[in-house]
């Protein structure tokens, strides 16, 4: 079979189509999946042909909707629904002692949830609300089940972490790495802290791949300009205007190439999945495929991913090693 060639049109069933062999008997594991998200759709066309698929969530009733729509369109569908509020270092823990307790090793983790563009808010640590919904949350739930990552390790195959980012993290000048655990309302622009929190996410994917020394691959990536729950409220709506992305009414305007949310998703998958992939750890990808070269400099600097590292172990007051 010929390699498959993908687009910006592509879609994430015609991704799982190309690597159906990579992706059946696969446990995986998604944050962020209700209804009307790119999370639900990559869960849901993965669901038809791996092992395991654990859909995550803070509200135990939407869970519970996706579990049943998938349920419905894969009848035959493993879901495993697992409560998750990533804004909570406590919550974080919790579940992530339920997964360690599952049978079965985990082959890709998929970060996919976010925290939608909103004034300025602190968590119950007292960080600023997308910063750790985004990057500390993740973080540490990758620190603590590592385990199972490691464990689905074989001489052919090498478990997958995957960052959902956002192309916007080239629209601000970079993390003011002395907010990360020290939030200040007065440096706080909350389409600039968005911004912020996708460019943690592609330093944390290659600084993860660099540390785990092979043992675990990461990616990045920009999902592209889909209109899905997240940027539904009015918040994130003026972000997005504010930007000259929606107008003053919040009509879609030219300056972006908006996706289904099918095609939203078509990336996702194949970082999780494309062999091709293999020897580019630590990627970036772009409309399915590897695109380092659209990383702004602030989200591609090793000593600002190094010192974001060392910041976020403190926050957790953990050290990730392997």
């Amino acid at each position: 079979m010929s390699a498959p060639s993908f687009t910006a049109t592509t879609t994430a069933d015609e991704v799982a189509r190309a690597f159906t062999e990579q992706i059946r008997g696969k446990n995986v594991l998604i944050t962020g999946t209700s209804l009307n998200g790119i999370g639900f759709e990559t869960a849901r066309v993965l669901a038809k042909d791996a092992n395991l698929v654990i859909i995550t969530g803070h509200n135990s009733e939407r869970l519970k909707l996706t579990e049943e729509t998938i349920k419905k369109d894969v009848p035959g569908a493993n879901i495993r629904p697992l409560v998750l509020d990533l804004s909570s270092l406590a919550a974080v823990r919790k579940a992530a002692t339920e997964v360690n307790a599952y049978a079965e090793p985990l082959h890709v983790l998929i970060h996919n949830a976010a925290a939608g563009v909103g004034p300025f808010a602190l968590t119950v640590d007292n960080l600023e609300k997308q910063m750790a919904t985004d990057h500390v949350g993740p973080f540490l739930l990758t620190k603590l089940i590592a385990p199972k990552l490691l464990a689905a390790h074989t001489a052919a195959y090498t478990p997958r972490v995957v960052v959902v980012s956002s192309a916007g993290h080239a629209l601000c000048t970079g993390i003011d790495l002395s907010t990360v655990a020290h939030p200040d309302p007065e440096k706080y622009i909350q389409s600039d802290a968005y911004c912020k929190a996708k460019c943690a996410n592609i330093l944390f994917a290659s600084e993860l791949s660099k540390r785990a020394g092979g043992k675990i691959k990461a990616y990045s990536l920009h999902p592209g300009a889909i209109f899905t729950n997240l940027n539904s409220s009015v918040e994130a709506k003026q972000g997005l205007a504010d930007f000259g992305f929606l107008t003053a009414d919040f009509q879609p305007t030219d300056k972006l190439a908006w996706k289904t949310q099918p095609q939203g998703a078509a990336t996702t998958v194949a970082a999780a999945f494309d062999p091709r992939l293999e020897d580019k750890p630590g990627s970036y990808l772009f409309d399915c495929v590897a695109a380092n070269d659209q990383i702004a400099p602030h989200a591609s600097d090793s000593a600002t991913a190094a010192k974001l590292w060392t910041i976020t172990e403190q926050i957790i007051g953990e050290t990730f090693t392997f």
